[in-house]
This record gives structure tokens, C-alpha cells and sequence, in this order.
């Protein structure tokens, strides 16, 4: 993943769940979707185009939607651009399997995520 070229791009949609099984069955049956299971409270999904996934929750938060992510070489220097240019970090880096992210909302009030399978520096 760690290509130039993708670096700063949004590379991952991740949605929220109240049921997993249920979620995968749907879109696997209405839209065609495969899944990869990490852990019990986590799906991904590839659509044939776009890579996601569906992270656990005990309730959709009102108002909820996709979480955006994006992708970045070197994690801690986006993160400096997020916060110079007025984001707020709303949670700080983060290990998952594959890699690290963090997240921040921007001015609007809209919470992206940016991630990278770059170890920490």
C-alpha cells in the first residue's frame, strides 16, 4: 500500500453495525460483497472497487454515517498538517491489525480517519 501515489487519498470506507451477521448476509446477497472477518467485532468488505468494513457498536449514534479513511506514508506528519490547518484529533494514534490511525474532525464537524501500515517512527 505504501505507494506515493495513494498517499493523502481516501483509501477505505468504514460503516458501523448493530448486527454483524445480519449486515453481511445483506449485502452479500443484495449487492454481491465479500467479507473478511477480524475479530468479533469487525468485518471488511470488497465491493469489486472499494475496500471497507463494518466495525461492531451497540447503536448507531443519530445522525451516524461512514467513516472516510485516508491513507497516508508517513502518519505523524499528516497528523501535524490535520491539526496546522485547524482539525482536532478526536482519537489519538491507534495499532490494528494491518496498521496505525488516528482521528479528527475537521471544521465542519465531520470526523475522517487517516491510517498507514507504516511502523511508527
Amino acid at each position: 500500500m505504501s505507494l506515493p501515489e495513494n498517499d493523502r487519498r481516501i483509501d477505505y470506507i468504514e460503516f458501523q453495525a448493530v448486527d454483524l451477521e445480519a449486515t453481511k448476509a445483506f449485502y452479500s446477497d443484495a449487492f454481491g460483497w465479500t467479507f473478511q472477518d477480524y475479530g468479533p467485532g469487525y468485518t471488511a468488505f470488497q465491493d469489486g472497487r472499494l475496500d471497507g468494513g463494518f466495525a461492531k457498536t451497540d447503536e448507531i449514534p443519530k445522525g451516524g454515517g461512514p467513516l472516510v479513511v485516508l491513507y497516508a506514508v508517513d502518519l505523524e506528519a499528516v497528523l501535524e498538517k490535520v491539526r496546522a490547518a485547524g482539525g482536532t484529533i478526536v482519537k489519538p494514534t491507534f495499532d490494528f491489525p494491518g496498521g496505525r490511525r488516528f482521528h479528527f474532525q475537521d471544521p465542519n464537524g465531520n470526523v475522517l480517519a487517516v491510517w498507514t501500515d507504516q511502523p511508527a517512527q
